[in-house]
C-alpha cells in the first residue's frame, strides 16, 4: 500500500492531465512562447527511487528510451553488414573502391553457372604444388579448399614436386581428395641444390649468417633452395614440358569465394600473362641488393618501361606513381621560381651542379642515395608469388631466362635471402605492360596471417550445391581418375563444411565476390599497411570516385 501511495504522488492527477478537446482549442504555446499550464504536468519531476533526493523530469522519462531506440535502429541500418545498408543513403562514399578498368578489370563479377562454364574446352594447364610428405595434413587442407571453391567442376590435373621421394601414404591420402588426375615428380640435383658454379662453403657460410642475424628463413638451407627453384626451375621439370598454363598451390592455403568460372580461359581471351590476388612489402633485410642487379639487367638490355616497372620503384619528388608529373605537369614559370635563392636569379632556372660547384663554397659533392639505381630506388613491392596463375612459355622466354641467370650469378639466393616473389615481380615489372597482368580481386584467398577476401556482388549471388553431392558422385564413379572414399566421420564432418559455407557474407557495393565468407581473425589486406595494392592502382589507372560522391 505504501509503494501504491508514494506511486500516485508521482503520477500527474486526472485534473492535471490535458484533453484532446482543450488541445484543439488552445494553443501549446501563449503569447509569450511559455508553455501553457495544461503542459506543465511535463516539468514535473519524478524520483528515481521512493526515498532518493535525485529527481528528473517526467519529460526526460518519456524521451530518454525514444531516443536509444532511435539510435539503436541508426546503428542497426548503417552497419557494413546490415541487410537494412540500403534502405537509407549513407552519405559516404563506399568501404569498397572501384579501380579503373583502364588496364585490367575482374574477369566476373558474382556468381555465373559453372556447369556451363565448364561445358567449354579446357586450357592447357594444371595446378603446380611443391610439398613433402611431413607436409600432407597441410596440402589435405589446401586440396580440400581448391576442390571445393573450383575444381569439383574444372577437374584440372594437378603436378606434385618434391625434391625426395614422395611415400606411398602421401600418394594414397592426396588422390583421395581430388577427382582429377595426379601426376607426383622429383626434382633432379640440377634444378635442387647448389650450382657447380658456386663455392659452397662461401654459400652455407652465408646461410649461416642469415640464421645468426634472425632473419625470417634465412637461416633454412632448403628455404633458399626452394626459392631458387621457384624462380629459374620449376616451370623446366619434365612434368610441366606439356603445359601452357600453371596454376600454383602452397600447403595450408584456403579460398574463401567460390570461383565459377574458368580462370586460365580468361586469362587468355584476355591477352594476360600474369595474375595475382595478393601484392605486399617485402621484408627489406631479405633483399638488401636484388634491385641492384634487377635494375642493371633493365639498363644493360636497353629496356625502357612499358608502364608496369613504376609500381615496384618509389616515385620521384614532383611524380606520381605511375611516373607521371603531379598537378598535371605543368613546368615551372619563372614568377614561380623561389626569389631567395641564388641559383634561380632573374627568374632563371638553375646552372648546372658542375658550374655551380666553382662558385666559393659550393665544391661539396651532392649527397649520393646509397640504395638508388638510376635515381630510383625499389619500394619493396612484390606480387605475393605462393598463389599466382601464369604463362609458361613467358618464364621459358629468352628475356626471363636472361634475367634469371643475371640474378642467380650474383649469388643474392645464398648470400641474401633472395624469395621467388620478388624476382617473378622484378622480371614483371622490367618485361611486361600493366595490361598484361591481372588482379584477381574477386578470388579470397589466406596463407599464413594475410588475407585477401573480397565482399560479394550485389544481386550476383546464386544457389550453392552442396560439395557433398557431388562426393558422393564422384565415390560410385568408377571411371574417374581417382575414386573419393569417405568414412562416416569424414561425410559428416563435410556435410557441417557445407552448411558453413551456406552462409556467405552479405553483398556490399562495389563487391565483386561470388558466395565469400571471409574469416574474421584477420585484416583484409587490401587496405592494410604493407599493402602495394595502392602501388598497383595508381599504375592500373586508379581508382574510379562514384558519381555524386567525393
Amino acid at each position: 500500500m505504501d509503494s501504491l501511495r508514494a506511486l500516485s504522488k508521482r503520477l500527474p492527477s486526472a485534473e492535471d492531465m490535458p484533453t484532446l478537446k482543450g488541445i484543439q482549442n488552445t494553443s501549446l504555446k501563449d503569447v509569450s512562447g511559455k508553455v501553457t499550464p495544461r503542459l506543465t504536468f511535463l516539468r514535473r519531476r519524478i524520483r528515481i527511487r521512493g526515498n532518493s533526493k535525485v529527481s528528473v523530469p517526467l519529460y526526460l522519462v518519456l524521451v530518454f528510451p525514444i531516443i536509444v531506440l532511435i539510435v539503436i535502429l541508426l546503428l542497426f541500418v548503417r552497419h557494413p553488414n546490415s541487410p537494412g545498408g540500403r534502405l537509407i543513403p549513407s552519405g559516404a562514399p563506399p568501404s569498397i573502391r572501384k579501380i579503373s578498368e583502364k588496364h585490367d578489370k575482374v574477369f566476373v563479377n558474382g556468381c555465373l553457372d559453372p556447369k556451363v562454364q565448364n561445358s567449354a574446352p579446357r586450357a592447357n594447364a594444371a595446378f603446380v604444388v611443391l610439398a613433402r610428405n611431413k607436409e600432407l595434413d597441410g596440402v589435405v587442407e589446401s586440396l580440400k579448399s581448391v576442390e571445393r571453391h573450383f575444381n569439383r567442376w574444372f577437374h584440372y590435373p594437378y603436378v606434385f614436386l618434391n625434391d625426395g621421394d614422395f611415400n606411398s601414404t602421401f600418394r594414397e591420402t592426396v588422390l583421395n581428395y581430388t577427382s582429377s588426375s595426379v601426376e607426383f615428380g622429383k626434382i633432379g640435383p640440377e634444378h635442387w641444390g647448389y650450382p657447380n658454379w658456386t663455392d659452397q662453403n662461401v654459400a652455407k657460410e652465408g646461410i649461416r649468417k642469415q640464421g645468426d642475424q634472425a632473419i625470417m628463413y634465412g637461416g633454412m638451407e632448403s628455404y633458399h633452395h626452394m626459392c631458387r627453384f621457384y624462380s629459374g626451375f620449376f616451370y623446366k621439370h619434365e612434368l610441366l614440358q606439356k603445359y601452357d598454363w600453371y596454376w600454383r598451390v602452397e600447403p595450408e592455403i584456403k579460398y574463401f569465394c567460390d570461383i565459377t568460372y574458368d580462370p586460365f580461359l580468361h586469362m587468355e581471351r584476355n591477352k594476360k600473362v600474369y595474375g595475382f590476388t595478393i601484392a605486399v612489402k617485402e621484408l627489406k633485410e631479405t633483399v638488401p641488393n636484388i634491385f641492384r642487379y634487377a635494375s642493371a639487367y633493365k639498363r644493360t638490355h636497353n629496356l625502357t618501361s612499358q608502364g608496369l616497372w613504376e609500381m615496384f620503384v618509389e616515385p620521384k619528388e614532383g611524380f606520381n606513381q605511375d611516373g607521371t608529373p603531379k598537378d598535371g605537369g605543368a613546368a615551372l614559370k619563372p614568377e614561380d621560381l623561389p626569389k631567395d635563392d641564388p641559383k634561380y636569379a632573374n627568374g632563371q632556372k638553375p646552372m648546372p651542379e658542375d658550374i655551380l660547384r666553382t662558385e666559393p663554397g659550393a665544391g661539396t659533392l651532392p649527397d649520393i642515395d646509397p640504395e638508388a639505381m638510376e635515381g630510383e630506388r625499389y619500394n619493396m613491392c612484390h606480387f605475393w608469388s605462393n598463389f599466382e596463375i601464369a604463362r609458361l612459355d613467358w618464364f621459358r622466354s629468352k628475356e626471363y631466362e636472361e634475367f634469371f641467370e643475371m640474378m642467380d650469378r650474383s649469388g643474392g639466393f645464398w648470400m641474401e635471402r633472395w624469395g621467388d616473389a620478388p624476382i617473378h615481380s622484378l622480371a614483371a615489372g622490367a618485361l611486361l605492360s600493366p595490361d598484361q597482368i591481372h588482379y584477381f580481386r574477386d578470388f579470397g584467398y589466406r596463407h599464413t596471417t594475410i588475407q585477401h577476401c573480397p565482399a560479394n556482388a550485389p544481386a550476383r549471388q546464386l544457389p550453392r550445391e552442396p560439395y557433398l553431392n557431388l562426393l558422393r558422385a564422384y565415390a560410385g564413379d568408377t571411371s574417374a581418375s581417382s575414386t573419393v572414399q569417405m568414412s562416416e566421420e569424414e561425410e559428416k564432418l563435410m556435410k557441417e563444411e557445407d552448411e558453413y559455407w551456406a552462409k556467405w557474407d552479405t553483398e556490399k557495393e562495389n563487391g565483386v565476390g561470388c558466395r565469400c565468407r571471409c574469416d574474421t581473425d584477420v585484416q583484409e589486406v587490401e587496405n592494410k599497411e604493407g599493402s602495394c595494392i595502392p602501388e598497383w592502382v595508381e599504375i592500373a589507372g586508379g581508382y574510379i570516385t562514384p558519381a555524386g560522391r567525393d
